[in-house]
């Protein structure tokens, strides 16, 4: 644990627990290994955060020790700021400001972009279940070495159309998508992953927008980011 502290730059203190006891009391003991295996006894990976008076105001867990998120993400979960470098973009009835949680990730890391959506005055943009419209949403481009996970959306709107006589969940305020993407860590992503220093994440910001009286034509915005990639510490202790 010192040794990787050192080779990391950690300054916080590391738990060594022999025995994985305080895992254990916890009750955070990742029952997805073994006993029989070298890695019995790894915790399941999760966060807690605590306001200034030491209150725990959310948390967030990993099904598996091979992938963790990181506090970037998760704050863009929460509806934080970010200081990361963001892309601003004019789009048909709507601004788009856009941006990755993170500029470094390894494999088994998960990282978020985040798209902050402001309509027009006096425009909606239809929301997820919206029949018979197009509904708002990322669809990120597949490649080796991305897993791309569901999108997370805030509540909806619900907008009267007084002429159909219809009720339809719509975005009409200013509202955040979360895409939440995990690099690869599996061993089939290994050989496409081998040597990249960056990976380039493209997608295409699809929506229908409308205003009290007339609907627009579907839209596909073009959006891209870029990241860095770094390999896994595997050093270990020269014994």
């Amino acid at each position: 644990m010192a040794d990787f502290a050192q080779r990391r730059g950690i300054t916080f203190p590391l738990l060594s627990d022999a025995g994985s006891t305080t895992i254990k009391r916890y009750g955070i003991l990742n029952t997805t290994i073994p006993e029989s295996a070298p890695l019995y006894g790894y915790p399941f990976p999760g966060t807690f955060f605590a306001n200034h008076d030491g209150v725990v105001t959310a948390r967030f867990f990993e099904p598996t020790y091979q992938e963790r998120d990181t506090v970037s993400s998760e704050l863009a979960r929460l509806g934080q700021a970010s200081d990361q470098t963001v892309l601003r973009t004019t789009a048909p009835h709507l601004e788009i400001t856009s941006y990755l949680t993170d500029a470094v990730a390894a494999p088994g890391t998960h990282v978020s972009v985040v798209l902050d959506i402001r309509p027009a005055s006096h425009v909606h943009v239809y929301a997820p279940g919206a029949a018979g419209y197009r509904s708002v949403a990322l669809n990120v481009e597949p490649q080796a070495g991305l897993i791309v996970r569901p999108a997370t959306f805030p509540k909806v709107d619900d907008y009267y159309f007084k002429p159909l006589n219809e009720h339809v969940p719509v975005y009409q305020r200013p509202f955040r998508l979360v895409q939440d993407l995990t690099i690869d860590p599996s061993r089939d992503a290994a050989a496409a992953l081998r040597d990249r220093k960056t990976m380039t994440i493209s997608a295409a910001l699809v929506y229908q927008a409308c205003d009290d009286t007339v609907c627009f034509n579907p839209q596909s915005v073009p959006l891209s980011w870029r990241i860095a990639l770094r390999p896994l510490d595997t050093e270990r202790v020269k014994k």
